[in-house]
């Protein structure tokens, strides 16, 4: 009988003891679960600050990728500028080369040039010098036939060289009439012995007439009595090449009037001596007065 209280008390300790011990397990528990909780914390903490800063990271390396992308970028278009420099200094290189080939063939080319008109110039000096030195040596020559030729007949200077009159105090033609009498005959060949002494010359044989008749009938016999002076030149020995004829009928009078005197005045030949080796060549149309 006294052992079933005894035992009782027994279980009631040990249920005590136990319910201490769970007790004592629960608030070391609890005490775990709190710092636990307060690691979690902590840790969430620490985990968002993670993920914070590992998103900044994120945004600074793609930042970084970013501005390294420019950078290459950047590269790129500088190695491409520098590339694009280069061609253009090579460019400007050539232009600067083939510059100066062309300065120095226009300056080869201006050379030339300059020695050319200076050479141009020279000859220039040359021939007028010697155009002058054969303008005077004409002058002296037309001088002297004019001073030759004016003893035999009336003979003046003309811009072109000389024209000699032959009218009624020379050569006489008759009325309606371009024969050549003997005295004629005689005062032409002193005349083709003159001419046959000069050299460089053209002869014009110009007929006139006197106003009786027509027109048509004065210029067929003008022209016939140029052509018998022609005639009788060559026959005299002055070349036939170097002699023209021209009638001008009655067109042109020496002297206006219808006297006898007037008339016999223009019933004439003239003769044109032209110099052919200074300043002329052609046909000379009418007397120069």
């Amino acid at each position: 009988m006294n052992e079933r209280p005894k035992t009782n008390w027994r279980a009631a300790i040990a249920l005590v003891l136990v319910l201490i011990l769970w007790g004592a397990l629960g608030l070391l528990l609890l005490n775990r679960l709190g710092e636990m909780r307060q690691e979690v914390t902590l840790l969430r903490g620490q985990v968002e600050e993670s993920t914070a800063q590992a998103r900044e990271a994120a945004e600074d390396s793609q930042a970084a990728l970013a501005r390294a992308g420019e950078a290459e970028e950047n590269a790129r278009q500088a190695a491409l500028g520098k590339v694009q420099a280069d061609q253009a200094r090579e460019e400007a290189a050539r232009a600067a080369q083939q510059a100066n080939r062309e300065a120095e063939e226009a300056a080869r080319e201006a050379r030339e040039a300059r020695q050319g008109a200076d050479r141009a110039n020279e000859q220039a000096r040359l021939a007028r010098q010697e155009t002058e030195q054969i303008r005077q040596r004409r002058e002296v020559e037309i001088e002297r036939l004019r001073t030759a030729l004016g003893k035999i007949a009336d003979t003046q200077r003309t811009t072109l060289g000389l024209v000699m009159t032959l009218g009624s105090d020379s050569i006489h033609f008759d009325f309606d009439k371009a024969t050549l009498r003997p005295d004629d005959r005689e005062l032409l060949s002193r005349i083709a012995g003159v001419l046959l002494t000069a050299y460089g010359f053209r002869l014009h044989v110009y007929g006139h007439t006197d106003d009786i008749g027509s027109g048509e009938y004065n210029q067929a016999l003008s022209e016939r009595r140029a052509q018998s002076v022609r005639n009788y030149l060559v026959g005299a020995g002055v070349a036939p090449d170097l002699i023209a004829t021209k009638g001008f009928g009655k067109t042109s009078p020496r002297v206006r009037g219808a006297t006898s005197e007037a008339r016999a005045k223009n019933r004439r030949v003239e003769i044109a001596i032209i110099d052919s080796v200074i300043g002329y060549e052609g046909e000379v149309s009418q007397r120069t007065p």
